[in-house]
């Protein structure tokens, strides 16, 4: 039986399927057009059920970034993994039974990880070697040739496990004020990785170049030389991905459903039940009518199966254990009343969802992610 939303008592996060479905037609039709295998990363929503989406649309590969989350989602029915957290060597049990079950393929970043797996995995799997070009999180540089030299030569040594070949994750896409510079960023990515795969295509004649960054392969069209892209946070969106332009607002997925507890009358300010255990912490800063402000998601009004545009104005102010501190201009501050519920749409959808473990559609149906004893 469908579910009115309005008729919700606690924080809850609301999926509205008619996007998501839509976002990930338009990856999907992209990668197509671009010549691109679309091998979507599932962290963002963590949902076998949502998995399912992804099957009908004839996805086959697909990434995540934890041995666990890999386990999981084998145990629904995929057989082509990538993990593209760099490998955890400390999990051998698992990497032995994922390699004995499925296609996996698995990210090194240094001669060590490489040289345990070639050690201790007798089961073939696929070795990515991820690299990075100004993002500064995982990685070797693409400007480090000795160390990504030292490493491959090692890997054309032996003969166990497979050389895929270079993944990069241009993460400071996220960062930038707007469309031109995700452009800018995407451009220094093809040609850093059109560098690797000149230099090292003649020794590997099977080598593949693989990208993966939702603002990257949202706001852009071409991929020149590259074999798969790895977005994720596309089949939702969230604020961030507006604020540099890889989504429209209306392109967002999830909001949470928060009830209002409090008003606070000098200063324009409702308090609701949903705080940092609901959405986390991130952030984005703006700028407001006294400067440079954090937001901590934005406010909608919510129907029985939808939500609106953000309230003109309104942003939460601050985030506490299980308190929202919405910011509200006058007019809209006198509408809502304690009691009533409103929407809030999240900074960073990926985070949000792990906080909260699961979704309620707009047909009443609850989706559930890894089941939490299994999420530490």
């Amino acid at each position: 039986m469908k579910t009115n939303w309005q008729t919700l008592t606690e924080p809850t996060l609301l999926l509205d399927t008619r996007i998501a479905k839509r976002n990930l037609q338009r990856m999907a039709e992209k990668a197509k057009r671009a010549g691109v295998v679309l091998n979507p990363h599932f962290k963002t929503h963590q949902s076998a059920e949502i998995g399912e989406w992804f099957r009908a649309a004839g996805i086959s590969r697909i990434s995540v970034s934890s041995l666990l989350m890999a386990e999981y989602f084998a145990g629904h029915g995929w057989n082509d993994i990538t993990v593209l957290f760099p490998v955890n060597v400390r999990d051998l049990s698992r990497i032995k039974r994922l390699s004995a079950s499925v296609s996996l393929t698995l990210n090194v970043i240094s001669l060590g990880s490489a040289r345990f797996l070639v050690e201790e995995v007798m089961q073939p799997v696929n070795l990515i070697v991820e690299v990075e070009a100004g993002y500064g999180r995982t990685g070797i540089s693409v400007n480090d040739g000795d160390k990504i030299e030292k490493l491959l030569h090692y890997l054309q040594q032996q003969n166990r496990h497979r050389f895929y070949g270079f993944y990069i994750h241009a993460g400071h896409t996220y960062d930038v004020a707007g469309p031109e510079e995700v452009a800018e960023i995407h451009l220094q990515t093809l040609a850093a990785l059109g560098q690797l795969k000149g230099r090292w295509m003649a020794d590997f004649t099977e080598l593949k170049i693989d990208m993966g960054d939702t603002p990257g392969c949202s706001i852009m069209e071409g991929f020149s030389g590259i074999h798969a892209i790895h977005p994720g946070n596309f089949i939702f969106y969230d604020l961030t991905q507006g604020a540099v332009g890889a989504c429209e607002i209306s392109d967002i997925a999830v909001c949470m459903a928060c009830p209002v507890v409090a008003k606070e009358e000098s200063r324009n300010e409702i308090v609701v039940h949903g705080g940092a255990v609901h959405f986390s912490k991130d952030w984005l800063t703006t700028a407001g009518d006294s400067g440079t402000q954090m937001i901590f998601g934005r406010p909608v009004q919510l129907s029985a199966d939808r939500w609106g545009a953000p309230i003109p104005g309104g942003f939460v102010r601050k985030l506490s254990q299980e308190h929202g501190i919405i910011r509200l201009g006058r007019e809209a501050f006198e509408e809502i009343q304690v009691g009533d519920l409103i929407g809030v749409l999240p900074v960073h959808s990926c985070l949000t969802a792990d906080c909260m473990g699961k979704y309620l559609t707009e047909e009443g149906e609850l989706l559930n992610m890894m089941p939490w004893r299994n999420r530490a």
